[in-house]
């Protein structure tokens, strides 16, 4: 029998843990794997691309060779700076024609290819003699920045990024430059020997963007320099059309939200309004609601969630940070909305994450430096939970038991105030058992919080201080702990303006006996 993926067995072990929790699921170790993609007719047939050049199909689980282009990216040992197999996009009716494209950097010359592929008549290989040039963009001198993202929009086209040219503060000086195909979005007819043309410009490195399939809306992680990494967003404006022409999004005169290095001559006299703001930006460093998370560096573009069985995480953004690991979630704006919201940690950390990916049944992937491909599972809580019933006690609802009570039934609550509202605090954990040295994700509710959000919960194990965080616009504070033998939790919130303290009971947490042994 093959070994379990240790997610998975932890999670057949636990039995009847909460449902709802949010898991990723092993598909498999890859030799330094960059994205992932599915078959647009069969969402079982998963294709996963590997820089040196090999895409390997997974077939209901099981891998093989589908298409070795090595001898093109030419990667030797190992691709220099970013260069190498970067992603693929397979034809809508890639069932019946058999194309797919495929976008890599050679590591000899630097230059960026956008190429066909086409496979054999039983779609399960393709041949390296089948390969035929789309078009391709000079980047000769510096490794880095080389975009590397290739999708499909809701008009047909095939869509491209492509960065800046590497270096710093765009020393070559294209991102602005409308005549340079660097430091753009691409558009493309998906036929050999196509030509390019520019749909927008003023990015650093749109190493990976997506489309959402509901909304057709384009939303591109662009990498920052040293100050800020920024989200882009390209409303469509109708069904079947792509948003986004003739944008602007300020590289190097704008850095996120923040003025750039402004070393281009366009830059000159310009103000921020003259170009088009990112919805969301963060700062490199820590995450303050991450425990002990490594800083920031670079945004790794997502998907918006539209698999229906990842519960209320459906509609919200995921994204995540190649130093950090932390996958995050996000409320793009609305239509009239400027900026993002409810930005939050899901609780899920991985080592490097370098892309994630969708299938044609709407499930997503996150793809590892390392080389684990795993997929999205549970039907969880929104990271940003969503408020709880008038008068009720967790964010569950319904009446179920609050995972991680003594006892069956709701969680109690305690609060007192000196006004009307009464605040009320409650406690929930994301399973009822856990191993010992295993993490659990504690989040504290208030209601009704008002003018609360920003403020202080302040959690306690054992009677003694274990950290803070600040109340979210949805009146949560979230936490994750390593839990120890019989850990007990109590969280309060300080009191502010008319509104008095109000604290939650303790919360023990059942600790599972060791796992055994799996026999061979």
């Amino acid at each position: 029998m093959r070994r379990l993926a240790p997610l998975t067995l932890l999670l057949l072990l636990l039995g009847t843990g909460d449902a709802r929790a949010l898991t990723l699921e092993s598909l498999g170790h890859f030799s330094n794997p960059t994205y992932v993609a599915s078959d647009p007719g069969d969402a079982n047939r998963l294709f996963v691309v590997e820089r040196k050049g090999k895409i390997q199909l997974l077939v209901d689980g099981l891998p093989h060779e589908f298409a070795d282009l090595s001898s093109k990216v030419e990667c030797g040992g190992g691709c220099s700076g970013e260069r190498g197999l970067m992603s693929i996009a397979l034809a809508p009716d890639f069932d019946s024609s058999g194309h797919l494209f495929v976008d890599y950097a050679n590591d000899e010359t630097g230059t960026i290819h956008v190429e066909e592929l086409t496979a054999e008549p039983d779609r399960e290989t393709a041949s390296l003699a089948t390969l035929e040039s789309v078009f391709s963009v000079e980047h000769p001198i510096q490794a880095n920045h080389n975009g590397g993202q290739i999708q499909f929009g809701p008009d047909g086209m095939l869509y491209a990024s492509t960065g800046d040219g590497g270096g710093s503060d765009d020393e070559f000086h294209n991102s602005q430059n409308p005549a340079k195909l660097l430091g753009k979005i691409l558009r493309v007819s998906p036929q050999p020997g196509a030509s390019p043309e520019v749909w927008s410009r003023g990015l650093r490195n749109p190493f990976r963007f997506s489309f959402d399939r509901e909304t057709g809306d384009m939303a591109i992680g662009d990498v920052g320099q040293g100050a800020r990494e920024e989200i882009d967003l390209a409303r469509s404006p109708g069904p079947g059309l792509v948003g986004g022409e003739g944008a602007n999004y300020g590289w190097n005169c704008r850095e996120g939200f923040v003025a750039g290095p402004a070393t281009d001559e366009g830059c000159k006299d310009s103000q921020p309004s003259d170009f088009v703001e990112p919805v969301f930006d963060y700062p490199h460093g820590k995450e303050a609601d991450v425990p002990d998370g490594a800083s920031r560096c670079a945004i790794i573009g997502g998907y918006v969630v539209r698999d229906p069985n990842l519960g209320d995480l459906v509609g919200h953004y995921l994204y995540a940070d190649l130093c950090s690991g932390a996958i995050r979630s996000l409320r793009l704006p609305a239509a009239g909305e400027a900026t993002a919201g409810d930005d939050c940690w899901t609780g899920l950390e991985v080592a490097k994450p370098v892309s994630f990916g969708e299938d044609a049944a709407k499930r997503l992937y996150v793809v590892t430096e390392g080389g684990e491909v795993m997929r999205l599972a549970g039907a969880p809580l929104a990271n940003c939970p969503t408020p709880a019933p008038a008068g009720g006690g967790g964010s569950s609802g319904g009446g179920d038991a609050t995972p991680g009570t003594t006892a069956g039934g709701k969680a109690k609550s305690h609060g007192k105030g000196k006004g009307s509202g009464h605040p009320a605090l409650t406690l929930d954990a994301s399973r009822p058992a856990v191993r010992r040295g295993h993490r659990v994700i504690l989040t504290a509710h208030l209601r009704p919080c008002r003018s609360r959000v920003g403020e202080l919960v302040k959690l306690r194990r054992g009677g003694r201080p274990n950290g803070s965080a600040k109340l979210s616009s949805r009146c949560t504070a979230s936490f994750v702990r390593r839990i120890r033998d019989r850990s007990t939790f109590t969280a309060t919130v300080a009191a502010s303006g008319s509104f008095a303290a109000a604290r939650s009971p303790r919360l023990s947490i059942a600790v599972l006996p060791p796992l055994p042994r799996a026999r061979r």
